[in-house]
């Protein structure tokens, strides 16, 4: 398995492993050293410094302490080391039980340094109290039991160091994390601009902020959207000033003809006054590509009900719609401009065939359009071509119908504009798929 399938797909949450998995480790070093180190070291010291301590109560007792022994003794205990002594006159240690009862590092650390210094038999407790460790030393006469803080062997200064390692990685964690969110915002906002120019929508300008990098990017991103829009409305003006200036000796002409004995001559002008009309207004439409209409929700399933069944009343039983299975979402479209995609799309489905049908589906967070047809198809080496503007192929898709090679050019466009996708490929009826795939 390559490292980068278990990196985080998104920027802030790499930056945020790359603040992290340092962190974490810095962490797991400190506290090793310390447990290794420091933890050992005092420990150790504390533990011998007790039993050497106790070593001198317990010389200071002698093999048979009596009472005056003993009082003094528990004066001196309790104002130089802070013990508490009692004497069990007659008592005899219980051999047959362990020596400590509680494990763990301080625990054997202290039993080696009563070991190395006692030479007494003797017992410790550093689990009935919560507060007081009891060592039990057999005299000869009694035990002797001495009470201790169990501060004395467990140093608090872990505790508080590690208290402290973690509330300063969650301070500087929370820090980190503003920062980076802040960071990451303009990245965002960039992004998120970038995403509705590509849909086609407009957007306004936005204030630059965060790194200067970033500053620069969003900079040089308006800068580029500003000159798309200047040039595509320069080129809808300027088509659409060429189409009036084409269309008023287009319009003389089709008044001369009018005026001229009709026949074979004036059926063939008027035809080619047609064609050149339609080849106009199919420029200009491919130019303007329906950029200034506003987006808008809308239902595609009911979209292609709706346009199937006017189909169906001119061309009845050539067209089948096979609506979804479920509910399907709504997609933010421009409405027209969809609807003029599928129109051409339908459109050359039913021009080149005689049975065509359409399918939509939802799948993976994209909804397909199928458009299949039984006519003679596309050659997959002539696919590509076919999407571009002003291509019109040598075989019979074209030659018979004639057209300006616009149809798929213009459908191609208004998909693309919506974020989305569109490809031919080979019709299980035979002839041509269209897919249409538009993110959800």
């Amino acid at each position: 398995m390559q490292l980068r399938n278990y990196m985080p797909k998104t920027l802030f949450g790499r930056m945020l492993g790359i603040i992290l998995v340092p962190m974490i480790l810095v962490q797991i070093v400190t506290v090793f050293i310390f447990y290794e180190r420091h933890w050992d070291s005092v420990t150790r010291q504390m533990a011998s410094s007790l039993a050497g301590e106790i070593d001198y109560v317990v010389r200071q007792a002698g093999h048979q302490p009596d009472t005056d022994r003993l009082a003094d003794l528990r004066e001196m205990a309790r104002r130089h080391f802070n013990f508490a002594l009692i004497f069990s006159e007659g008592s005899i240690l219980e051999t047959s039980k362990p020596r400590v009862k509680q494990t763990g590092y301080a625990a054997e650390t202290l039993a080696e340094n009563l070991d190395r210094r006692l030479n007494f038999p003797w017992m410790a407790d550093l689990d009935s109290d919560a507060d007081l460790i009891a060592i039990d030393v057999q005299l000869a006469n009694g035990v002797l039991r001495i009470l201790v803080g169990r501060k004395r062997i467990l140093s608090s200064t872990a505790w508080t160091f590690l208290g402290w390692t973690m509330g300063s990685s969650i301070i500087l964690f929370c820090i980190a994390l503003v920062f980076m969110q802040a960071q990451i915002r303009p990245i965002r906002q960039l992004a998120n601009a970038a995403r509705q120019l590509g849909l086609g929508r407009q957007t306004d300008d936005w204030q630059l902020s965060g790194a200067k990098e970033v500053r620069l990017a969003g900079r040089a991103f308006q800068a580029m959207r500003h000159r798309i829009t200047r040039q595509l409305s320069e080129r809808t003006a300027m088509l659409a000033g060429v189409s009036h200036d084409l269309r008023t000796p287009l319009t003389r002409m089709r008044l001369q003809t009018a005026l001229m004995p009709q026949g074979e001559e004036t059926d063939a002008l008027e035809q080619d006054i047609s064609e050149l009309e339609k080849m106009i207004d199919g420029y200009l439409a491919f130019a303007r590509g329906e950029g200034e209409e506003k987006s808008a929700l809308v239902s595609l399933d009911q979209m292609l009900g709706q346009m199937i069944s006017q189909y169906d009343k001119l061309q009845s039983g050539r067209l089948v719609w096979q609506p979804p299975e479920g509910e399907v979402p709504k997609l933010e479209v421009r409405a027209q401009a969809m609807r003029r995609a599928l129109d051409n799309l339908i459109g050359n489905a039913l021009r080149y065939s005689r049975y065509a049908e359409v399918r939509l589906k939802a799948r993976d967070d994209n909804l397909y359009i199928f458009i299949d047809d039984d006519g003679p198809g596309i050659e997959p080496e002539q696919r590509a071509d076919a999407l571009r503007p002003f291509v019109r192929l040598e075989q019979s898709r074209n030659k018979e119908t004639g057209g300006t090679g616009l149809g798929l050019a213009i459908a191609h466009d208004i998909i693309l504009s919506h974020g989305g996708e569109l490809s031919l490929d080979t019709s299980p009826l035979g002839g041509l798929r269209v897919v249409v795939l538009l993110p959800i």
